[in-house]
């Protein structure tokens, strides 16, 4: 078995990448829980190696559950649906008003949710939003196509919106607070970049002028704030919606307040959930029983899945491969270190999709010895490329497939070529500056 156990690895692998790509729609559990098993029988990774991947995706896996649990408490509130008649209202009949709305609110899903969760969420709603206003396909896709950047770009900026760098965090060894400390203010800015790079783009694209519409969204969706029987009466919904606002934000802020603490970020991401759940049981008489339902456990299966791939690719000489070619490239100035990594991971988030090239390029650094500071910005560098610079091919992250999937299902024609028109022109000034200013930046505060 030993002298199959490479080959069976790297074919293991292979062949859960492209079952991903090519079946999109399929959950994504299945092809990689079938590759972790070729990989267990192929004894590049043993029943100890399992030990250590379990308590390294644990936390980030319970946090990113958590959060999912919020979520879908906010939706029983009809949270979501409440943004989006929002966001018609705001326009107030400007196409380029709503560009700038639907990209504040794709961000902020990401911000309280995740990046995966954030398309999900938002694709459906704009699309309904879009198709009640008339628009073409072509007028329709500046909004969906930013809005999906943003959403999966938005990761970067907090570790805790994306389970794969939650993961890469608890590899390196740096703390949420750290995180966000050092690459807030270069992936912000990386974001307003990309926003404005967008905008230019779409700008004679973008109709002037939005047809007026009575936007009902809620009555759409069966949901407890449906009708006269909801608990929260109409002229109450917007102070009780900035309540709702108010408390998950305190509780994304405790998450990067624990960190500093060094209280355990998972345990306090479960608190915040169960007081929302009391809260929602409270006013709207609904049981927490539907969470065991509704929670995508999946997306654990999935990571463990993945991991358990990838460690089997670092068992059998992968990082070591890696290591010797980029070493001597990443040891020299913080500039270097954090454009050769992230360009690195860019592409490998390419070719094989953003979870495993993260997961490789964090391997890869742990073990090129290098000083402290060089490691959390060749790391952060990599979280760059695995959430922006994995937008440039549709195939970079999940996210994008389920978009375009989503689209599909909703007859909104978007092509390889219209996609890859837009983002060979976005995605790489905006990764390139992102990268140059997370290297001053982490130089002069640190």
């Amino acid at each position: 078995m030993t002298e199959l156990m490479v080959p069976l690895t790297i074919l293991s692998f292979i062949c859960t990448i492209i079952f991903i790509f090519c079946r999109p729609h399929v959950n994504e559990a299945i092809p990689a829980t079938c590759g972790a098993l070729f990989v267990l029988l192929s004894g590049s990774v043993s029943l100890s190696d399992l030990g250590t991947i379990t308590e390294t995706i644990g936390g980030a896996a319970i946090t990113i559950m958590a959060t999912i649990v919020m979520a879908i408490v906010l939706e029983s509130f009809g949270f979501f649906h409440w943004a989006a008649e929002n966001l018609a209202a705001k326009s107030k009949g400007s196409g380029i008003r709503l560009f700038w709305y639907t990209n504040l609110l794709c961000f902020l899903m990401t911000l309280f949710v995740n990046n995966d969760g954030s398309i999900l969420i938002t694709t459906p709603i704009l699309l309904l939003l879009l198709h009640k206003l008339g628009l073409k396909n072509h007028e329709k896709i500046p909004y969906l196509l930013s809005g999906a950047l943003i959403a999966t770009a938005s990761s970067a900026p907090i570790g805790v919106s994306n389970i794969v760098n939650l993961i890469a965090l608890k590899i390196v060894n740096m703390d949420l607070y750290m995180h966000t400390a050092m690459m807030f203010v270069p992936a912000t800015l990386g974001l307003i970049l990309l926003t404005l790079l967008l905008y230019a783009y779409f700008y004679r694209t973008l109709p002037r002028k939005l047809r007026s519409i009575n936007l009902s969204l809620s009555a759409k969706r069966s949901h407890p704030l449906k009708g006269d029987s909801s608990p929260i009466p109409p002229e109450k919904r917007t102070k009780f919606m900035g309540y709702l606002l108010l408390f998950v934000l305190g509780v994304r802020a405790s998450l990067f307040v624990a960190s500093y603490f060094h209280f355990p970020v998972p345990l306090m991401a479960v608190i915040g959930s169960l007081v929302l759940l009391a809260w929602r049981w409270y006013y709207l008489k609904i049981s927490p029983k539907d969470m065991l339902k509704k929670t995508p456990w999946h997306i654990f299966v999935f990571a463990f899945s993945m991991y358990v791939i990838i460690y089997g690719l670092h068992n059998i000489g992968l990082t070591n491969w890696l290591i010797g070619f980029f070493q001597p490239l990443v040891s020299g100035s913080l500039l270097q270190a954090s454009i050769m990594m992230g360009g690195l991971v860019s592409l490998l988030s390419n070719l094989f999709n953003n979870h495993p090239a993260l997961m490789v390029g964090t391997l890869t650094l742990t073990n090129m010895g290098l000083d402290p500071l060089t490691l959390k910005i060749s790391y952060l560098a990599s979280v760059i490329g695995s959430d922006i610079g994995s937008l440039l091919l549709p195939m970079g992250t999940l996210a994008t497939l389920l978009w375009m999937h989503i689209l599909k299902k909703g007859n909104v024609k978007i092509t390889w070529g219209d996609y890859l028109k837009v983002t060979s022109i976005v995605i790489p000034i905006t990764v390139v500056f992102t990268l140059v200013v997370l290297a001053y930046w982490v130089a002069w505060i640190f």
